[in-house]
């Protein structure tokens, strides 16, 4: 074996550990799986990438007092959602759902279904009236779970985010509260609203998503809304 061979399989070698190392670890940071206590209340979180960043701290306060999941994805649209909510369901007994479409509804796309970064390039993917289409058929569904349900109004789009138009959330979120309103047991967690109460210390310019201490902050809150949920069942 001369000195390139032994390089390249060296090199070979040092890259298959190295996906053994990070596999897992990656695994782990797109979904943890929970051990359940069957003693606590079992909280179903489903969302973008906006609670993926919140669910991490939600699950550390809220530890030995409810089993935090999500599903090992971002649950993006509306239309992902009316996919694949069965799964993301399974076959378990949900206590409460904390539960959100928006972000992804509202952006806009090009022909192949990407997000781009000058919405005057694309077209958005829903209108406010098929996400309130969508949100209706997936209220009803959740709605058979028995769980008490919270919706968590889209947060905040700041100027000149990729693919999004500053101001959306506010008219996707009047469609959302028009479609609740018709299931009066469903609970509101108004997120939007704390996020620009809070926008200086909140929000990323031009990002609709948050630092690592922006999503504490928006764990506090999740918390709030959840264990209040709990203690009224």
């Amino acid at each position: 074996m001369n000195n390139n061979t032994t390089f390249a399989y060296v090199m070979l070698l040092a890259c298959a550990l190295l996906l053994a190392v990070t596999a897992p670890a990656q695994a782990k940071k797109k979904g943890k799986q929970v051990e359940d206590d069957p003693n606590l209340p079992r909280v179903l979180i489903i969302g973008d990438s906006i609670s993926m960043g919140y669910t991490g701290p939600t699950r550390k306060l809220l530890e030995g007092k409810a089993n935090l999941h999500r599903p090992p994805t971002n649950c993006g649209s509306t239309i992902k959602g009316l996919e694949e909510l069965d799964d993301w369901l399974g076959e378990g007994k949900w206590d409460v759902i904390h539960f959100n479409w928006g972000l992804h509804d509202l952006k806009y796309v090009d022909e192949d279904g990407e997000l781009v970064q000058n919405p005057a390039d694309g077209k958005q993917l829903l209108s406010t009236q098929q996400y309130a289409k969508n949100l209706d058929e997936l209220v009803k569904r959740l709605k058979k779970t028995g769980a008490t349900l919270i919706w968590r109004t889209t947060t905040p789009i700041p100027e000149g985010s990729k693919g999004r138009v500053a101001g959306d959330s506010v008219r996707y979120n009047a469609a959302a509260v028009e479609v609740i309103a018709k299931h009066e047991e469903v609970l509101v967690h108004d997120l939007y609203a704390y996020v620009k109460e809070n926008e200086d210390e909140l929000a990323r310019p031009a990002n609709v998503h948050y630092s690592r201490a922006g999503s504490r902050r928006l764990a506090e809150e999740v918390v709030r809304a959840t264990r209040s949920a709990m203690e009224e069942k």
